[in-house]
């Protein structure tokens, strides 16, 4: 949980802008070439920059519950196998076998000790090493000390799985993180429980999905009748961490805390932490437990991405879970998909809607408000990283 001074901030925070009906203020409007979503090249530079290059969250430490668990990705354009071994050492790999380049593991994710690549069956430890070559006598011999798996950069911090898909690249997550990394810590996240992951596939690029993250202003129109139930629109406390930020939305609930000590208030109660971790992740927070959101090109298509939204469930809270929620597991599950479907039915939609008119030619740039400081962090980040100049301010 996040430190009591840090709550009493937000909380204070969020209550200043609800009585005196204000928000954060980013100070200026600024503009947003609609080519930051149609060209190509940009596209190309960024899928190298920010998806080869880079290093990503992959999952969190529940992704991999045990020893002998793994998970397999595709996403970053590559197979990439993730294992525990029997240390309970995260391991991140080319999911490819050395004899003739065959995909080893297509299962998304299980329990093993052993995997063998289907062509001809040779087999590797959860340690990448290269431990059986079938009729080796026939075949010839092989060093097994050299033509183990191709290893990747890979660390387990802070109850997330960091890698980097480049064999060549190096991880540093506290220059990558900054302050960000320890209050990441403090949600204990390896103390989850994986449930389940749903992909969607969208017409639009990838960074008008990471834009439906970047404000509540929308909330009162688009979410309506679904999230403004439970959320204050247009009220949100907002932090910079390097090229991540943090959002605080607003919760109805909050004004429940009125009549509470501050002492004792709890974050949750009254706002919603939503983590953005460069490029393209937001790390939610809810009391029955994190959902993680992770936004990826068609490296060969501006105009076309999906996301992978994963929810995880907080066991210690279980039993408060289900006293608010007055029912069990299956109700939280069934809240979560409903989560997601916002996102899918609402968000993408209107997202969608967007790349629409992106490529309709109706206009040069698009314009973010006072109001949405995330979208000026998002675009002028990813353009600080591209070589690029910062965006315009808008007259």
């Amino acid at each position: 949980m996040l430190a009591q001074t840090e709550t009493i901030r937000i909380i204070e925070g969020l209550l200043t802008h609800l009585d005196n009906d204000t928000n954060v203020d980013a100070g200026v409007q600024l503009k947003n070439p609609v080519s930051a979503y149609t060209s190509r090249d940009i596209a190309a530079h960024e899928w190298q920059q920010f998806f080869q290059d880079y290093p990503h969250l992959l999952g969190l430490s529940p992704d991999l519950p045990g020893p002998g668990s793994f998970m397999t990705s595709t996403e970053l354009g590559k197979p990439i196998l993730a294992t525990r071994d029997q240390d309970g050492q995260f391991h991140a790999f080319l999911n490819v076998c050395r004899h003739r380049g065959t995909v080893v593991e297509n299962q998304e994710r299980g329990q093993k000790q052993t995997f063998h690549c289907p062509f001809h069956a040779w087999g590797y430890n959860t340690q990448g090493e290269l431990i059986a070559v079938p009729k080796e006598d026939h075949f010839g011999a092989v060093d097994r000390s050299c033509n183990g798996l191709v290893e990747l950069p890979a660390e387990e911090r802070w109850g997330i799985l960091w890698v980097h898909p480049n064999p060549n690249g190096v991880l540093n997550l506290d220059a990558q993180l900054g302050d960000l990394g320890a209050e990441l810590g403090c949600w204990d996240l390896e103390e989850q429980t994986y449930q389940s992951t749903t992909t969607f596939p969208h017409e639009m690029n990838w960074k008008l999905a990471i834009d439906t993250f970047g404000e509540t202003y929308h909330f009162n129109a688009l979410h309506r009748n679904t999230l403004a139930q439970d959320f204050y629109g247009n009220a949100q406390m907002y932090d910079r961490y390097e090229r991540n930020h943090r959002m605080m939305l607003c919760l109805k609930n909050i004004d429940t805390l009125r009549e509470v000590d501050k002492v004792d208030w709890n974050v949750l109660l009254g706002a919603l932490p939503v983590y953005y971790i460069f490029p393209n992740v937001q790390l939610i927070i809810g009391r029955a437990g994190p959902t993680l959101v992770r936004v990826y090109p068609d490296k060969d298509n501006p105009n076309s991405s999906f996301s992978k939204v994963s929810f995880y469930l907080d066991e210690t809270q279980m039993e408060l879970l289900q006293s608010s929620l007055d029912g069990d597991l299956t109700d939280a599950q069934v809240r979560m998909q409903g989560f997601a479907n916002v996102i899918r039915d609402e968000d993408y939609v209107a997202a969608a809607s967007s790349h629409v008119g992106a490529m309709s030619g109706a206009q040069e740039h698009i314009i973010f408000g006072r109001n949405e400081p995330a979208l000026h962090h998002y675009h002028n980040t990813y353009r600080e990283a591209l070589g690029m100049e910062p965006l315009e301010v808008a007259d």
